[in-house]
């Protein structure tokens, strides 16, 4: 169980302009502005969930995933999770928990995997038997065994992805945050990825919570979301919640040999290029029928396909409505 109770971190940053003149200044006079990364961040994860932590740049969420793994202090609020406190109880939280920073390592860069695997198992006092049941289920469910013996640096970034996935599970822990772990990936491995952390949620009941940009993680693994924007917690709901908020709106895409289209109120034009052209309709307006209809009506059409907003519109509709 997470729960997280009006948890606040504001960041004191010094800040100069540019030029040797304004560095010689700094060193005898600093100028700082205060950045208030969380303003009472309040919700509850129960076990075994799969929760997409999601928002825009700067709104607070690898803020939260470092209280709650530990790593930060939060200036005032409470974060209990399976009865401890990260920043009061490290040595035992840590040990529940595993982490993942796509833009950090916990790899070794010049020793080979195995070695760096094995210094883990040192670190966190994993049993022999343990481990070694780990490391083989985790080897073989992320194909590891050909680049267990290659160090680091001389992994693909794919690769190293799955090996860092793979050294956060070694010790066992109820719950995984991960922080933008498929980014960089190519679309093969994050596929790999997706599917992993789909199996041991389902198998080992792992808690997971998922930063990320990129909605197809959202959607391929999570159902329930929470959107954070400028420190606050702004929306805390279903996928499906999400889609219904979006359901009046509808993508057609047409591919068309000639001919003009013609806008209409609760039709608008997104693009138009080289016989493809796509377009939002507002059903609340206009059915789709007769969107379809009057699109075809100037226009010689070879193919159409109508589709729900995907994902990402849906999220930056989200961002337009708390305007962040």
């Amino acid at each position: 169980m997470i729960e997280l109770r009006n948890i606040n971190k504001t960041f004191k940053v010094a800040r100069r302009n540019a030029g040797f003149g304004e560095a010689l200044k700094a060193l005898f006079r600093k100028e700082y502005t205060y950045i208030h990364a969380l303003k009472d961040v309040t919700f509850t994860i129960g076990d075994g969930e799969m929760v997409g932590y999601i928002g825009p740049n700067g709104a607070g969420k690898s803020s939260t995933i470092k209280i709650m793994s530990g790593i930060l202090n939060p200036d005032s609020g409470e974060c209990i999770i399976n009865g401890l406190t990260p920043w009061k109880n490290r040595k035992e939280h840590v040990r529940n928990i595993g982490v993942v920073f796509g833009q950090r390592s916990q790899l070794w860069w010049d020793v080979p995997v195995i070695d760096s695997f094995e210094l883990i198992r040192d670190i966190y006092k994993v049993d022999e038997a343990v481990y070694r049941r780990n490391l083989d289920e985790l080897v073989e469910m992320l194909d590891l065994a050909e680049i267990m013996r290659t160090p680091a640096r001389q992994l693909s970034l794919g690769q190293r992805m799955r090996c860092e996935i793979a050294a956060s599970l070694l010790h066992d822990p109820k719950i995984l945050f991960l922080d933008e772990p498929t980014i960089g990936l190519d679309a093969v491995s994050k596929i790999a990825v997706r599917n992993f952390i789909r199996r041991i949620n389902n198998e080992r009941k792992t808690t997971v919570i998922l930063t990320t940009h990129d909605m197809q993680d959202i959607e391929a693994l999570t159902e329930r979301i929470l959107l954070i924007g400028k420190g606050r917690i702004l929306l805390d709901g279903s996928l499906s919640e999400l889609k219904k908020r979006n359901s009046e709106y509808r993508t057609i895409t047409l591919e068309y040999s000639c001919g003009e289209f013609e806008e209409i109120h609760g039709i608008t034009k997104q693009s138009q290029i080289n016989g493809h052209a796509v377009f939002s309709v507002d059903t609340n307006i206009i059915t789709v029928s007769d969107a379809i209809a009057h699109l075809s009506k100037n226009a010689d059409i070879t193919d159409i396909s109508v589709v729900g907003a995907s994902a990402e519109e849906m999220v930056v509709s989200l961002y337009e409505e708390f305007k962040i």
